[in-house]
């Protein structure tokens, strides 16, 4: 098994991965978040001989260490990678000349990788660095300018809707206060203090950093990532093999709700808003189901992988197969 590169992100639930997506040599495998490739590498051994393997990431930084760690399987294996956002599989497949429904296996890890977190580009809490927040530096809206001009209103709701943080407003009104003074917010040490001014002391958190949703929120935001796990989510299922096999890895409530929602619906369940009265209820006619849920709870990290690696707490693993 071949090293994960130093800051390079550690791959969570592998065994796990590769217990439930049963790789074989020959298939077509896509890997939508490749990162340094520590999923990959593993899973490339499996396709030896003569399988495909499809990499995409949205990190320039990633994807050269991947191609470098990939290099000893170019004999042996179709090894593919771009530099892409995941949102694009469709045209990246279409591209390739692959056909509608041509993928045995899919894997993403969705969200932050531990690069990302260590590099200098505002992911992080701990250092006080350059707000930038973009997974994909060539591309984008920093948050440094989206929190320079953004209305008060739009701040508000990007840290409410996607942080979960209930003083949202409170924090906006902060941020643009401190903009009318002549005071951007540029590094991600003065968001932080901005945010321990803006929430009531006794309201703080205790399992996490107060600052932590606002952070998310951003983040979110900026990259776009509910959307883009959206676009790609419907596209996995449509270009599934009969009997292939998806695994989703997410890190929070947001993604985990789009992924159980999606996949139960293509599984014919059509869940309901919570409170549905039974009339309503009635007339959700369930759909044609398409996928099989092999997973019916999340799978989650084990104590021992927990204390290896502590970003892998929140991880949380669905998997699907294409029925035939």
């Amino acid at each position: 098994m071949t090293a994960e590169p130093q800051g390079f992100h550690v791959p969570v639930l592998l065994e796990e991965v590769l217990a439930y997506l049963q790789v074989h040599a020959g298939e077509t495998f896509a890997d939508l978040t490749l990162g340094g490739a520590g999923h990959s590498c593993v899973i490339a051994e499996r396709l030896t001989p003569n399988g495909t393997l499809i990499g995409i990431d949205r990190d320039r930084e990633a994807i050269e260490v991947a191609k470098q760690r990939l290099a000893p399987f170019q004999n042996s294996l179709n090894v593919s990678i771009h530099h892409s956002g995941f949102e694009r599989l469709d045209f990246i497949l279409n591209s390739l000349g692959f056909p509608e429904q041509c993928l045995d296996a899919v894997l993403a890890d969705v969200g932050v990788s531990s690069h990302q977190l260590d590099a200098e580009r505002g992911f992080s809490l701990r250092r006080d660095e350059f707000l930038d927040m973009r997974m994909d530096t060539s591309q984008g809206v920093t948050a440094q300018e989206f929190l320079a001009t953004a209305s008060e209103a739009e701040i508000a709701r990007v840290v409410w809707e996607y942080g979960e943080e209930r003083f949202s407003r409170r924090i906006a009104q902060f941020i643009v206060e401190q903009r009318r003074r002549g005071q951007r917010i540029e590094t991600t040490g003065q968001l932080v203090k901005l945010v321990e001014r803006a929430v009531p002391r006794a309201a703080y958190p205790k399992e996490i950093h107060v600052a932590t949703r606002t952070f998310q929120g951003i983040r979110i935001h900026i990259n776009s990532e509910l959307e883009q796990l959206q676009t790609v989510l419907d596209t996995i299922i449509r270009r599934l093999k009969p009997e292939g096999r998806c695994a989703l890895i997410t890190f929070h409530s947001l993604e985990d709700r789009i992924v159980k929602q999606t996949f139960a619906k293509a599984a014919g369940r059509s869940p309901s808003p919570p409170g549905s009265s039974p009339e309503i209820l009635r007339l959700l006619e369930p759909e044609e189901p398409i996928l099989k849920l092999v997973t019916k709870k999340p799978i989650m990290a084990t104590p021992e992988e927990v204390a290896r690696n502590p970003r892998a707490r929140s991880a949380k693993m669905r998997v699907v197969q294409r029925l035939s």
